[in-house]
């Protein structure tokens, strides 16, 4: 059986055979290297944090890195795919662990320091507390006479 192919119904276009002529310059090439790969991610705003959620399935805990620098957020891994090299016979190969790296900025008046982690179930979970605002500080005024 050497004729599968990801199955796409209802698909037919006039511009099927153009496509196809593309892709043939492209058939030597691994899928890496035509596909930029890296986490979806969802950041929500709640009352006293944000919440960033970053869908990384086959990752674990150990392939990433998090960290803050200089008010911005890194989320990386150095995680390869080793399953060519376990001798594997795949006939389909989409997913695939791989190298990445993701950056944001964080907004003033959040607590860097208290930035707290979880992953579970290929999802990472960030809760990045904001700061208490600070209060404006009143300050005593003498007329003198």
């Amino acid at each position: 059986m050497k004729g599968i192919v990801t199955r796409r119904p209802n698909s037919i276009s006039i511009f099927d055979d153009f496509d196809k002529f593309f892709e043939s310059f492209w058939k030597d090439v691994p899928s890496d290297a035509t596909r930029v790969r890296y986490p979806s991610v969802d950041i929500r705003e709640e009352k006293d944090k944000f919440v960033l959620e970053a869908d990384m399935p086959g990752y674990n805990e150990k392939d990433v890195n998090v960290n803050v620098e200089n008010h911005v957020l890194t989320i990386e891994s150095e995680a390869q795919d080793n399953r060519e090299a376990k001798g594997e016979n795949y006939l389909v190969n989409e997913r695939r662990l791989c190298s990445f790296r993701r950056s944001f900025n964080l907004p003033e008046g959040v607590s860097e320091d208290k930035i707290k982690g979880e992953f579970k179930n290929g999802v990472l979970v960030l809760d990045i507390p904001k700061s208490p605002e600070k209060q404006p500080k009143k300050i005593a005024i003498k007329i003198a006479n």
